[in-house]
């Protein structure tokens, strides 16, 4: 049996966590041997960016997160297309499918998440895809190249974000898309009814079909064993000639499971990333991190909280003692022509938040004050102004006193006292030199 020994850090996974970790390692000691471990063939690209791929066949050199020599830069051993199957934490190492073995001093989990894909009759039929890395958009471009149709029916069951993104790329290459929402609206995590409706109203505008409130009963198929359709839970049949599974992303917590690592929705770390477990650290989106708004641990899926929990990680485990300052979910992305802007707690769980909105044709602003201070917020249209309120949500500033100046038209840096926006200039001018 093979075996890589005197290795100090261990990196499984290859995403925006993964690279942060192995920077701040790098940062803080130059020479210990560093090991990437990731089941994905491709060097590490930004997974934002397969909706591009599948929309206009982006190359992968214009996806990837950093330069190709990343790892001959900065001396380190990429293990690609090999995947870990067993972690051994008694003996500081893992296995690697075909019987390696690695040692460690210190591991990061950066593995991600794994696609939700339901027990649904038809689901392993042919046409049926996931939609969450790069070969998921390969099989999706393939397979729109071999159908004879000419304009292909597309059902998406999931309105979420990877919904959302799926569907675009899949407008793009002219196909006839139905998105299949089970809640009442689209992207129902990240905006509240009203922005939402903003969205749907842009995509139905470019040809999609939207239905909400109705999950996928079963998928039905050819004697061929292809995909023919979905029929719906209310008995409505939708004819397709393949089927996109966009519900969500679970931590992919596989090798955790059945170890001494604590485990909740996702792996539980502190402030410093480090797990249950001494010399074992997770980040992004299998890790369960502190989350500044909510004031708990909570699962954030999204990018730069990965690469952010990374770089605490990786300087931790080469000696440092740096804290995570707590993260929470933001998204800003631009589907069908219209900008959004989420972050926080955008749909807050009883009546003791005030909620302050405005809206026109073209834009909305909704924001979500607690005791004074913003806790959520979601733009649409002109989202230019969204920084500074996010801002004074990461400052936890007390708004009080000019809450109504936050949803008027004109509301910019002028609008808020003195003292507030020149810590605001002063908090940029400090970001911006990092």
């Amino acid at each position: 049996m093979a075996k890589i020994a005197n290795l100090k850090y261990l990196i499984i996974g290859n995403s925006a966590g993964a690279v942060g970790a192995a920077e701040a390692i790098r940062s803080g000691d130059k020479t210990g041997a560093i090991t990437i471990v990731s089941d994905e063939p491709y060097p590490a690209y930004s997974r934002p960016l397969i909706s591009k791929y599948l929309a206009d066949k982006r190359p992968l050199e214009k996806m990837l997160f950093r330069s190709a020599d990343f790892y001959e830069q900065t001396n380190i051993q990429a293990l690609l297309g090999k995947k870990v199957v067993k972690l051994n934490i008694s003996e500081h190492n893992v296995e690697i499918e075909g019987g390696t073995k690695v040692t460690w001093d210190k591991m990061l989990l950066a593995t991600g998440g794994s696609p939700i894909v339901p027990k649904m009759e038809g689901i392993d039929l042919k046409g049926v895809f996931k939609f969450l890395a790069l070969d998921d958009a390969k099989d999706i471009d393939a397979y729109l190249v071999s159908l004879s149709r000419k304009l292909p029916r597309a059902v998406v069951i999931g309105g979420g974000l990877i919904g959302m993104s799926v569907t675009e790329a899949l407008v793009k290459r002219g196909a006839q898309v139905t998105i299949i929402e089970m809640k009442n609206w689209i992207l129902n995590v990240m905006l509240d009814a009203g922005t939402a409706g903003m969205v749907a109203e842009k995509m139905q505008a470019a040809g999609v079909n939207i239905v909400t409130g109705r999950t996928s009963g079963k998928i039905n198929g050819s004697p061929a064993g292809t995909v023919e359709g979905v029929t719906l839970d209310d008995g409505q049949i939708l004819p397709a000639d393949l089927v996109i599974v966009a519900i969500g992303v679970r931590p992919r917590l596989d090798l955790a499971v059945g170890t001494e690592i604590k485990i909740n929705r996702g792996i539980v770390v502190d402030r410093h990333m480090m797990t249950s477990v001494p010399d074992i650290y997770a980040c992004g989106d299998v890790a369960e991190a502190y989350d500044a708004v909510y004031g708990q641990n909570r699962v954030i899926p999204i990018w730069p909280n990965a690469y952010i929990g990374g770089r605490v990680a990786g300087a931790n485990m080469a000696g440092g003692a740096a804290e995570y300052p707590g993260g929470t979910a933001m998204n800003s992305l631009n589907y069908f022509d219209i900008d959004v802007v989420s972050a926080g707690m955008v749909l807050p769980p009883d009546e003791s938040y005030e909620i302050l909105t405005s809206r026109n044709n073209q834009s909305s602003r909704r924001i979500v004050l607690k005791d004074g201070r913003v806790v959520g917020l979601a733009f649409t249209g002109n989202v230019e102004k969204s920084g500074i309120i996010h801002s004074l949500m990461k400052q936890q500033v007390d708004v009080t006193a000019f809450k109504k100046e936050l949803v008027a038209p004109d509301f910019g840096l002028a609008s808020l006292p003195r003292d507030v926006w020149e810590r605001q200039l002063a908090g940029s001018s400090a970001s911006a030199g990092k």
